[in-house]
Formats: structure tokens, C-alpha cells, sequence
């Protein structure tokens, strides 16, 4: 079951998402609190990570805390604002480069960079891809993920009102591809089958009801071997959408 992010109330979520921001106020002076918003944070990512979105209550996450559940509504008021905390948690896990860390000099690896860590994301949190992020945490692990798309792109050329669109562009193509990666590696988790172990099931298929012509382009490149001999798409995809930017950026450059 698809979950959305970003419906906490603000003045609730905001504190919590920049705890680690927040001006020093005066300290406690009482017994120390048996948890923190970040153990809280940790064990309903681990407990994802191991049996899903679903299987996250906020009872189950005591249990794995050893605390009661109204224990837990004291460091978090609910399991939406639980969900956008896990959710920004992963995203800054990423460790994304920012202002002033060492990064690749040339743009397309620093476009390489973000894939290759959001990709890596997905795979070991595939109950992200559970989460729709149309509105999502507004919190540092947001926020870095568009400084560094941002950056990456600001300085290529392209007239200021092309930068956030390019950057945009960049995010939604690689969140995709990450995101279908992660809802496989539900599936055969959930099934226990393989993509290819499915599609072999449904052979039948090619021989009782596919019709050749209906479908020429298909059979062309079958017969052709071109099924057989494609290259990953995902790699295809982003350099094609990388060519574009940069020809658009070339476009606007001084002759």
C-alpha cells in the first residue's frame, strides 16, 4: 500500500526533522530520557528494512525499543510524523557531497555520484519506493539532495530559469529507474520468484497469442537479436537525458 509523506502538521515535524539544528536550550536537570527521536528513527528503519513499510507500527517499534508504546509518542507524536523521519533519514544516509567536500571534478560523475548512492539507497531500504515524496520531508536529507543536484548543474551554462527544470529532470529519472529496482526487490522478496523465473512462467504467451502482425517492431527486433543484445537501459537513459542538458547548455553559450 502506497504511504504519502509530508502530511504532518508543520510545527510538529520541522522540530523534529532538525533536532540536531536546533538552538541549545536549557538542558534537563531530571532522570535522562530513556530514548532519543534518533534510537526511535533508527529501529523503525530497521524494522522496515527487515519486514516492510506495513509491518512498521509504532507498537512493534517499542517492542524492538523494549519500552511501551505510549513511551514512543513521547519522542514522536505519530506514525505519519515517524514515516517522514525514517524517510529523511534514509535520504541523508546518501552522504551526499556538499559545500566544500571533495567531489569529482567533472559534472557527469558528480551526476554518477548521486545515481550510483540514491540507487544504493533503494536497494537497501526497498520500502522507500512504498513512500510517495510529491510532497515530501522537508528536512537536511531533502535539502542535500538538491543543493548538490542544484550545484551540479548551475554552473554548465544554462540560463537560470533551465537550471531548476535540468536538476528536476535528473532527480525524477534516477528516483524512477531507483525506485522500479526497489519494487522488484519487493516482489521477489514477497514471491520468492525471480523477474526472470515470471517471465519464463508466461512463455505460452509468445506461442498462443502473440500476433506478429500487430506487433511488427517487437518481432523485428527479435528476430533481430536485439532483445538479447540491449544495453542497460538505465545507464542509456542518463547518459541520453546528461547529452541533452549539456547540448542545451552548449546552446546558450558565447560563440
Amino acid at each position: 500500500m502506497t504511504e504519502f509523506s509530508g502530511r504532518t502538521d508543520p510545527e510538529r515535524i520541522l522540530p523534529l526533522l532538525w533536532r540536531h539544528r536546533a538552538p541549545a536550550a536549557g538542558r534537563p536537570t531530571g532522570r535522562p530520557p530513556k530514548l532519543t527521536v534518533d534510537a526511535v528513527v533508527a529501529a523503525a528503519v530497521a524494522l522496515a528494512d527487515a519486514d516492510g513499510l506495513a509491518a512498521t507500527s509504532m507498537a512493534k517499534v517499542a517492542a524492538r525499543l523494549g519500552v511501551g508504546t505510549m513511551t514512543l509518542y513521547t519522542y514522536v507524536p505519530s506514525r505519519a510524523e515517524l514515516v517522514d523521519l525514517m524517510v529523511d533519514d534514509v535520504l541523508a544516509g546518501r552522504a551526499l557531497p556538499g559545500p566544500g567536500d571533495p567531489r569529482p571534478e567533472n559534472w557527469r560523475d558528480q551526476v554518477g555520484v548521486y545515481a550510483d548512492r540514491t540507487r544504493a539507497m533503494y536497494r537497501a531500504h526497498p520500502w522507500l519506493s512504498q513512500v510517495t515524496l510529491v510532497r515530501p520531508p522537508i528536512g537536511p536529507g531533502m535539502l542535500a539532495e538538491r543543493e548538490y543536484v542544484l550545484s551540479t548543474v548551475s554552473g554548465l551554462g544554462l540560463p537560470l530559469h533551465r537550471i531548476n527544470p535540468a536538476a528536476l529532470a535528473i532527480t525524477a529519472f534516477v528516483t524512477a529507474g531507483a525506485r522500479q529496482e526497489a519494487d522488484s526487490a519487493q516482489l521477489r522478496r514477497a514471491t520468492g520468484q525471480s523477474d526472470d523465473d515470471w517471465w519464463l512462467q508466461r512463455m505460452q504467451l509468445w506461442e498462443d497469442w502473440f500476433d506478429v502482425e500487430r506487433h511488427p517492431a517487437m518481432t523485428e527486433l527479435w528476430n533481430a537479436g536485439g532483445f538479447h543484445e540491449s544495453e542497460d537501459a538505465f545507464g542509456y537513459g542518463l547518459a541520453v537525458l546528461l547529452d541533452g542538458i549539456a547540448a542545451d547548455a552548449a546552446g546558450f553559450s558565447p560563440a
